[in-house]
């Protein structure tokens, strides 16, 4: 990416950066695109966006890069993760998601989750977010002070959840220290501009109903979303139909936890009753395709979920059950995924499927005013992409090429809040070459507790 040396007038205030020629996809409600394109920012905002002859004739900045031969659009959005557990990635693999959770990955947990591993396990999963072209991401787990401190430092954007469970989990001996830990995270971290602390139940199955409520009251009190998985699998949907008489989303509707601050993870065994319910309620849904479709827990809905109104976004769930956090990845398995499931080749057109990583995301978030698109006001999170490469071309529909052609590696460079977080390749406020070998020393660890086929030693740097 080059500095242009553009003798441009001073017109006015100077701004902080602006980047011409490139092609802007804006993921506005006209679906604005600008195949010659240049966008101001200043300070953490986008000032102005539009033709490249006329920004360049309005504004000046402090940096002029020419973005020739480059791709800018929204950071992508993952609405439903669990950053730490990449130190998990291929633990466990190839089993139901009931053998997988309960048998293997809380008892690793157990052992291994604490404020060293996840902030390791953090910094792993900001690398590759931010490689493959993601700005923001909600996150449910454990040490969330580790995972916001890390984001802190990185430049991320991040909703972040103390989960609650019903037994002791890693940094909480019981559900009310969880709790109580959520609420101080939320007065601590308030008036952050990146970072928003939100409150997760786990999931109905493995929460008691008072649980569940005064998880949901928390996050009524301080007005922050509410995470929690449902209907994820088969065997949730009858169990509850058997403990209860209801399907899992019937169940929290009785409970009085539905709401518009909610974000419902998977939603795969619902019924159209679910989904009026899902409608009546404003809950949005975080879609995690490749972990359903990994773990066999099923397809969700989704276009019958779209089509109803409900609001979708995508997300890559953590990486023991992916096993990656590309968003690039997602958006192709979906678009294909929901294709092959209703025989059907128009359902969840790319375009579409764009938006549900950009706009989408940033509603389920409730964040939409601020992210999500391309607009003067909002942030300046994007991406920008190499298209000097062969599968980049020719294009014809460039909703279709980013979809099913581009890959999270084409993502060149990235800004959140009006600063380059990665620039040329490089991210700029990690050390990812010490990194590796420290995880690598964390999962020999692992493989030794639990007599997994072990490497001698540690990858070295």
């Amino acid at each position: 990416m080059a500095n242009a040396s553009n003798n441009l007038k001073v017109k006015g205030n100077i701004s902080d950066l602006i980047i011409h020629d490139v092609m802007i996809i804006t993921m506005n409600s006209e679906y604005k695109v600008y195949v010659d394109g240049a966008v101001v920012i200043d300070k953490d905002r986008i000032l102005a966006i539009g033709n490249t002859a006329e920004i360049l004739d309005k504004y000046d900045a402090r940096e002029i890069i020419d973005g020739s031969g480059k791709l800018i659009m929204p950071g992508l959005i993952n609405t439903h993760t669990h950053v730490p557990m990449t130190i998990f990635r291929g633990y466990a693999d190839d089993m139901p998601l009931h053998e997988w959770l309960y048998d293997y990955i809380f008892p690793v947990e157990s052992e291994f989750v604490n404020a060293e591993n996840v902030t390791l396990g953090t910094k792993l999963a900001m690398a590759e977010m931010l490689r493959s072209g993601t700005t923001t991401f909600n996150d449910m787990y454990y040490h969330i002070e580790d995972i916001a401190t890390v984001v802190d430092q990185v430049g991320m954007r991040a909703v972040l959840s103390e989960s609650v469970i019903d037994f002791p989990a890693p940094n909480s001996p019981t559900p009310e220290d969880g709790l109580k830990t959520a609420e101080q995270l939320i007065r601590k971290w308030g008036n952050h501009s990146r970072i928003t602390i939100s409150v997760s139940a786990h999931a109905p199955y493995s929460c008691s109903s008072e649980l569940i409520q005064s998880a949901k009251a928390l996050a009524d009190k301080y007005q922050v979303p509410f995470n929690i998985h449902v209907a994820e699998t088969r065997k949730e949907f009858e169990q509850t139909m058997k403990d209860f008489n209801l399907t899992p989303v019937g169940y929290l509707n009785q409970l009085g936890v539905l709401g518009p601050n909610v974000i419902a993870a998977h939603a795969v065994h619902i019924t159209p009753e679910d989904i009026q319910i899902l409608i009546q309620r404003s809950v949005s849904v975080a879609h995690n395709p490749e972990c359903n479709m990994k773990l066999a827990s099923g397809v969700a809905p989704i276009p019958e979920l779209l089509k109803a109104g409900v609001k979708v976004g995508l997300g890559t769930d953590g990486v023991a059950s992916n096993n990656d956090l590309d968003l690039f990845d997602e958006m192709n398995t979906a678009a294909i995924l929901h294709k092959l499931n209703s025989k059907d080749p128009t359902v969840l057109d790319a375009q579409t499927v764009v938006e549900m990583a950009t706009m989408g995301g940033a509603r389920v978030l409730g964040m939409e005013s601020e992210i999500g698109s391309l607009e003067a006001g909002k942030k300046a999170d994007m991406i920008l992409m190499d298209m000097m490469q062969p599968h980049a071309h020719p294009i014809y529909n460039i909703y279709s090429l980013l979809v099913y052609s581009m890959k999270g590696a084409d993502v060149e460079s990235v800004i959140i809040d009006g600063k380059f977080v990665m620039r040329d390749r490089k991210i700029l406020n990690l050390d990812e070459k010490s990194l590796y070998s420290k995880i690598e020393s964390v999962a020999v660890k692992i493989r030794e507790k639990n007599n997994l086929l072990t490497l001698k030693k540690p990858l070295k740097d």
